[in-house]
């Protein structure tokens, strides 16, 4: 008797200091959490992104507003994400990055957006509650959360698994229970054996079910930082989510073991969590959670994604803030009507270090822009940073500028492409795809007129052909009344086009054999080169840059004379 109550004592003394360490790890979780928040405001996140498992909600959404591969992959979205994303939270990531790839034209939302971000960060410490809140959703088997409500899960198991999956618990209670009472071999080897199968059923399964089942902890987590960040009276009237909130409740009291491992999750890695891990690998708590879950989590996949979209929306508000605070300057962007005129005054690209600031004003979309200039002179980076900046202002209504006005355009690009090897396709035709799908998207019936972006057009192929080619395209999309902003080497193609667009220039100079780069726009043809000078330092024989120079200088003296 005495045994059993001093047994009984240490028990609970062990219980005890195991819910004091809990509470204190929890307390030194929550000030790292804190000072990371704080660490990190405005400032780049340097960190590994996995962008398969970002971009999983916005693959699953099929919009005409969503932004071209071609595009993303002309302005380096994922490395301009890798920049300016500041979430907090795996749902709050995909959300971003979802919003990035859908410029939007509705500008009273964008003006809607924009007082949502003002208003939560008034309250600094507030805020930063909030993103300690939105952290617990740092794991990254939060990515799958949205795959709950994205698709339809079903049945793995056979009918005769899942009675069994079912049945395991009692079946190893009961070989506890006799083992207990009269202690036998038999039950020992049953016991044994029952273990073993589980844990091969687990291990078989886990590949098939694993971003299933560790997403439903994430999702109750989710709930939880959902109520906080509802019950803090910073998100207005959010009827649609609290009905939600109420409706999963009933929902986490259908994953009860669930709902325990989401506490071990949100709290801190300790004993307590390992040995629910070999609880849960013992008792097939897995497979028998995912059998047991599916009619539950399709009934209310509804309700699971009103509250991911409502985490996504509030971490990004607070990262909208965060890259503003970072940028050396910012606009928030003027929308013109659809006739309206491209105003940017110091505009720079924020992934450039110590970038060089360009103004840009055009009088309407009745004439383009031709910009010329020798070899990285920062013609490339320009027209990238005008496109970026389109973007991010119907987006995030941040502008990396002093002043942004401009109507609200349709972004289309041809910067960066190349040969096609699995369809076949050579530069030149690669090149010309992208740009009949510009003609295709630009014509005079589009409501929204487009930005036109390219990059050395038709660069893939001979210089008489690419130069005609070049005139008759730009000369139809520019009457489309589209605003066309074109880079290109070709002297030529200035002249032709001299009654449709406005010829800008990038410029270098040379001091000794070094070339020097101011990085400014200037109105006006380039008046020089730097090809042979940059062979010349490369150590190119001096007899090659003597009869190229001969040669520049005669085809110079033809068309700019």
């Amino acid at each position: 008797m005495y045994y059993f109550i001093f047994s009984a004592i240490v028990v609970f003394i062990i219980i005890g200091l195991l819910f004091i360490k809990s509470y204190y790890n929890k307390l030194r979780l929550a000030k790292k959490r804190l000072a990371k928040v704080q660490g990190k405001w405005g400032k780049p996140v340097n960190a590994r992104r996995n962008f398969d498992l970002i971009r999983i909600y916005l693959d699953a959404i099929d919009s005409k507003d969503k932004l071209s591969a071609q595009t993303a992959n002309d302005l380096d979205l994922n490395s301009v994400f890798n920049y300016i994303d500041r979430t907090n939270s795996k749902p709050g990531k995909q959300y971003f990055y979802n919003l990035l790839h859908h410029p939007t034209t509705d500008i009273d939302a964008l003006h809607e957006l924009d007082n949502s971000v003002e208003d939560l960060n008034l309250d600094i410490p507030g805020r930063e509650k909030l993103e300690v809140e939105l952290s617990k959703l740092s794991s990254p088997d939060a990515y799958f959360i949205a795959d709950l409500f994205l698709k339809e899960h079903k049945p793995v198991f056979a009918p005769v698994m899942n009675f069994y999956i079912r049945m395991s618990p009692f079946l190893i209670i009961a070989a506890l229970i006799s083992l207990a009472v009269i202690p036998n071999i038999f039950s020992f080897i049953f016991l044994v054996l029952l273990f073993a199968y589980n844990i091969a059923i687990h291990f078989t399964s886990q590949k098939t079910i694993s971003t299933y089942t560790k997403s439903l902890p994430q999702m109750l987590i989710m709930h939880k930082v959902a109520v906080t960040l509802v019950k803090s009276g910073k998100f207005g009237q959010v009827p649609g989510v609290k009905q939600s909130l109420t409706n999963l409740t009933g929902l986490k009291r259908a994953l009860k073991f669930v709902d325990i491992e989401s506490s071990f999750i949100s709290g801190s890695s300790d004993i307590g969590y390992a040995a629910f891990q070999l609880f849960k690998l013992l008792f097939v708590i897995e497979p028998n959670t995912y059998t047991s879950s599916l009619k539950h989590i399709s009934k209310y996949r509804d309700d699971i994604k009103e509250v991911y979209k409502f985490i996504g929306w509030a971490d990004t508000l607070i990262a909208i803030q965060s890259i503003r605070d970072g940028l050396p300057v910012y606009a928030k962007p003027e929308f013109t009507g659809a006739d309206g005129k491209i105003e940017i005054t110091e505009l720079f690209h924020p992934l450039v270090e110590n970038c060089v600031a360009n103004s840009l004003y055009t009088t309407d979309a009745d004439r383009g822009a031709l910009i010329t200039g020798s070899n990285m002179s920062g013609k490339t980076t320009f027209i990238k940073a005008l496109a970026l900046n389109t973007l991010l202002s119907q987006t995030i209504f941040t502008s990396c500028a002093k002043v942004y006005k401009a109507p609200v355009l349709k972004i289309q690009t041809s910067i960066k492409t190349g040969d096609n090897i699995d369809e076949q396709k050579s530069y030149f035709q690669a090149e010309a795809s992208a740009i009949l799908n510009i003609i295709d998207n630009s014509s005079q019936k589009e409501e929204i007129k487009s930005l036109v972006i390219i990059d050395e057009i038709f660069r893939g192929t001979n210089t008489i052909e690419r130069i005609a080619a070049a005139k008759s395209v730009l000369s139809y999309i520019t009457a489309k009344q589209n605003f066309v902003f074109v880079s290109t080497h070709d002297l030529e193609l200035a002249e032709l086009l001299d009654e449709d667009f406005i010829v800008y220039s990038f410029t270098d100079s040379k001091d000794g054999r070094v070339l020097v780069f101011d990085y400014l726009l200037k109105r006006g043809l380039l008046k020089s080169t730097n090809g042979i000078a940059i062979l010349k330092s490369m150590g190119y024989p001096e007899t090659v840059i003597d009869e190229a120079n001969i040669i520049s200088e005669r085809m110079m003296n033809k068309y700019l004379v």
